[in-house]
């Protein structure tokens, strides 16, 4: 893995596997509320893997185990996308609207991830758009 650039809050890296070049952004959140039990560290993904025909796809590891069973959502300049959960990570229901989501990434200044733990517990994760425009550069001309 080999790290491209680091955007304010948002650091880019590319890798290659068997299947291509991979490059994405990365983001930890500015605030996790409440922490929930078990807590290590959240992460927001901007992914572009062009062997597979993806790209601006989002991911989410949480950094604890979600309920699946619970609504989830990404919220972001005045948008909001529903999440499919599966265990500590996350990704839009409608994968077509990737585009779009990071589109609003551009556009907006925080998006904010609201999740139910496994125990229960709705938890709010927000992370700092700061950067996220020049990253999401970096993501396309990297791969």
């Amino acid at each position: 893995m080999k790290q491209i650039g680091v955007y304010r809050d948002w650091t880019v890296y590319s890798a290659n596997s068997g299947n291509g070049t991979t490059c994405f952004a990365m983001s930890k959140p500015s605030e996790v509320a409440p922490s929930p039990d078990g807590y290590t560290q959240a992460y927001l993904y901007l992914s572009s893997r062009p062997a597979d025909s993806v790209s601006n796809e989002i991911n989410l590891v949480a950094g604890f185990t979600m309920a699946a069973d619970q609504p989830a959502s990404l919220s972001v300049a005045g948008q909001t996308f529903p999440l499919f959960v599966k265990d500590d990570a996350a990704w839009l229901e409608d994968p077509t609207q990737n585009d779009n989501l990071a589109g609003q990434m551009r556009a907006g200044t925080t998006a904010v991830i609201d999740v139910t733990s496994d125990k229960g517990i709705k938890i709010e994760e927000t992370f700092s758009l700061a950067g996220a425009t020049a990253a999401s550069k970096a993501v396309s001309s990297g791969c």
